[in-house]
């Protein structure tokens, strides 16, 4: 069903989205599944579009449940807990385009936006899209409309619609998380917002 631009911005305005029906339009979100996917998606990824900057200040004990792959022991983790940045710098290094951990390339590259943007390599991608240095990006990446932005450039990049066109949630899911994580909320939110795109377009028609 074709997106319906009056249907949308009800929902835009509900979460003082700036520039959703320039970018949406950018992006090809131009259906009702391809924007409840994408609401859905990113309205779990933001808690409701309030998150647009990966926090990182964990616990010891959270360190040790949510990133077991760099920390092994209670000693190691006291170390680093409450540190955003000696974290990011310890987990995000040597991938994703990253130096070591002593370049503070985990930290600069932390993740901004609706859907996480993540990693030098993203940064520099996003930032020749829209024409913007790196740092530029940075801070874009965490105002209303350059955390939409990003999003529906990661959206893009990674062919999320076509999962939209097949309705399907798990591969959409799997293909922002990775994994299915909040896949019961992600459905949820999907049917919801499916349900308010398709009642706004009929009581247009009527």
């Amino acid at each position: 069903m074709e997106l319906n631009k009056n249907s949308l911005m009800i929902i835009a305005n509900q979460f003082k989205l700036d520039g959703v029906l320039e970018l949406f339009e950018k992006y090809h979100i131009n259906t009702v599944n391809r924007a409840a996917g994408f609401l859905a998606q990113c309205s779990h990824e933001s808690s409701e579009f309030r998150i647009m900057e990966e926090n990182l200040n964990y616990s010891a004990d959270a360190l040790l449940k949510v990133f077991p792959k760099y920390f092994k022991d209670m000693q190691q983790a006291k170390q680093y807990a409450r540190n955003p940045e000696k974290i990011a710098n310890l987990i995000y290094a040597n991938r994703m385009g990253n130096g070591d951990q002593s370049s503070g390339d985990g930290f600069k590259y932390k993740g901004r936006g609706y859907i996480q943007l993540t990693g030098k390599n993203n940064y520099t991608k996003f930032a020749e899209y829209v024409g913007k240095t790196i740092d530029d990006v940075i801070l874009y990446c965490t105002t209303p409309k350059g955390a939409l932005d990003s999003a529906l450039f990661y959206w893009e990049t990674n062919n999320i619609n076509a999962f939209c066109d097949k309705d399907d949630m798990k591969a959409m899911t799997k293909a922002i998380n990775g994994g299915y994580n909040g896949l019961e909320d992600r459905t949820n939110k999907y049917e919801k917002y499916k349900k308010m795109l398709k009642n706004s377009e009929k009581n247009k028609e009527n």
